[in-house]
């Protein structure tokens, strides 16, 4: 599934910076023996859209999707016969396997790994030997591969980010009280009109001390609202928000705006069938229907319940080399920064586009599904039942 190429009749026409920061090494060595041509410069770095009308345009149709996941046969016994040992890090979300390459995955073994993505909300795997163009085919597997028209690139590959603080500190610089970037909780491409599915961040340069990055179980954190607040939340839309912003052709006086799109504050994912909450403090805007005094009380709740729970938590320490794979639809993230640039950290990033999100009202929860509800849930939940309202069942 080949990646949308941004339409250079939208973007302005600017002559490609070859000034760089010096590389760091073992990130050097792994794009030489991929075959990256670094002779003009890296990364790559797109001319950026001016206007929000031109952006709209981009991947602005809907388009066919099916999600790896569903088609996977459910005990992945293909994935996990072929591994040495996996580990799941904590309850709700995170698990680690090893004694696997994720470039020399089989067909059912991508299968089962895009379900077990959609079932613990992040995958790991230490030691990959994998270039930027494998990573790039393994994203296709999981959906069409987004290019984004803002963040730099490796040369030659698009659809292949780079995840380069010391690149991105020459724009906008970060300090201890506000490391900014990626250092706050957030889902990626929410503006999408089919946000991201699973992204997969591969590090082949890590800082020896800090760097961790934490993942949030959007499972979870809808699971910690009580029934009658889910009842209420339950088909809600909401406004979510570019991380960049652009000029208004119409008004461009008026000064940057960003992308806005329209989804549920609550989705189900196509291959689990389970709910999950999806809102994030940095992109979500409003609650549509409700006043701005209503929807700021809400939402501030449901970010402080993903935020503030460590039990649906996970953080990882990195080591060179290792990859991470997460389901967006399931989960916020947050890249901690408390290395403060004293080292250097390198990476590439892949993000494979899901579906349009949805709701569906007889969906159920994880807990329920894997019958972990405590008794207090159980007859929370049958009063519900009892009460007839559409949908929930135990």
């Amino acid at each position: 599934m080949a990646p949308a190429p941004i339409d250079q009749s939208i973007v302005d026409t600017v002559e490609q910076k070859k000034d760089t920061l010096p590389l760091p090494e073992p990130s050097r060595q792994r794009l030489i023996k991929a075959g990256i041509d670094l002779s003009n410069g890296y990364p790559y770095r797109p001319s950026a859209p001016l206007y929000l009308q031109d952006v709209y345009k981009i991947r602005g149709e809907d388009r066919p999707y099916e999600d790896a996941g569903a088609r996977a046969e459910k005990s992945k016994k293909n994935l996990f016969s072929a591994a040495t040992k996996v580990t799941d890090l904590t309850t709700h979300i995170g698990t680690e396997i090893e004694g696997l390459q994720l470039k020399d995955l089989a067909p059912e073994q991508k299968d089962e790994l895009a379900l077990l993505i959609a079932e613990r909300s992040v995958v790991f795997f230490r030691d990959q030997d994998i270039t930027p163009q494998q990573q790039k085919e393994l994203g296709e597997w999981f959906g069409q591969v987004e290019v984004h028209p803002q963040t730099p690139q490796v040369p030659g590959v698009p659809g292949v980010t780079v995840i380069w603080p010391d690149l991105f500190q020459e724009a906008i610089p970060a300090g201890f009280r506000n490391p900014g970037g990626a250092s706050r909780w957030h889902t990626d491409l929410v503006h999408e009109r089919q946000p991201a599915g699973i992204t997969h961040l591969h590090n082949d340069t890590v800082p020896p001390i800090g760097g961790d990055t934490l993942w949030a179980s959007g499972y979870s954190a809808y699971e910690k609202l009580s029934p009658e607040f889910r009842k209420f939340i339950d088909g809600k839309q909401a406004v979510y928000i570019s991380a960049h912003a652009y000029l208004d052709r119409e008004n461009p006086t008026a000064g940057p705006k960003h992308l806005e799109r329209t989804h549920p504050l609550v989705r189900v994912h196509p291959a689990t069938g389970w709910k999950a909450l999806w809102v994030n403090r940095a992109m979500t805007s409003r609650i549509v229907g409700l006043d701005k005094v209503e929807s700021d009380l809400i939402l501030n709740y449901l970010y402080d319940v993903y935020e503030s729970n460590p039990d649906i938590q996970v953080r990882f320490r990195w080591t060179q080399g290792t990859s991470a794979l997460w389901d967006n639809r399931i989960t916020i993230h947050n890249a901690s920064w408390d290395y403060g640039g004293r080292y250097p950290r390198h990476g590439t990033r892949v993000t494979s586009l899901a579906e349009v999100p949805f709701f569906d009202p007889k969906a159920p929860t994880r807990r329920q599904v894997l019958g972990l509800l405590d008794e207090d849930e159980k007859k929370a939940l049958l009063g519900l039942v009892m009460e007839g309202v559409k949908g929930v069942s135990l």
